[in-house]
């Protein structure tokens, strides 16, 4: 993203310690089980086990990192999520509402086609921190021209 000013911005803190303890724990364990080996005993996995064994590591560790960068940030022009497989970038007129009610696991994002996309970033599990960014993102969306659009007939 640009260096311009953002207006708000948020990421969670508990799924990132999580993620971050979980990638460390991994390469830890995995780690210490495979030096711990007896040289016999690695002799046995062919190069593809090995790299099959390897790729397999290398996307769970990307998934983590993912879920440790997590975030929603506001700019003067549009809002950018970035979600775990996937990143967007929305200008204001296209978001028709934000809601985060009780019971929802994540902050709900609805664009003017009816479309909604979960913002990940924003989630329960932070407790009364993701309802004041939750609040907070609302407003700054309103203040910037989110909100639903009305057509000349209504």
């Amino acid at each position: 993203m640009s260096a311009e000013e953002r207006l708000f911005t948020f990421h969670p803190r508990a799924l990132a310690l999580m993620a971050g303890v979980m990638g460390l724990s991994l390469i830890a364990v995995f780690g210490v089980v495979w030096i711990r080996l007896s040289p016999e005993s690695r002799d046995t996995f062919s190069w593809f086990q090995r790299l099959t064994l390897l790729a397999f590591f290398g996307a769970v560790l990307w998934i983590l990192y993912r879920m440790t960068t997590l975030r929603v940030t506001a700019y003067a022009d549009r809002l950018y999520v970035r979600n775990v497989f996937k990143s967007y970038t929305l200008p204001w007129e296209r978001i028709s509402a934000l809601r985060f009610k009780s019971g929802d696991a994540w902050l709900q994002l609805f664009d003017v086609e009816g479309d909604r996309l979960g913002i990940l970033a924003v989630q329960a599990a932070e407790g009364a921190r993701a309802s004041r960014a939750a609040k907070e993102l609302a407003k700054v969306a309103r203040e910037h021209g989110a909100g639903p659009r009305r057509t000349p007939e209504s």
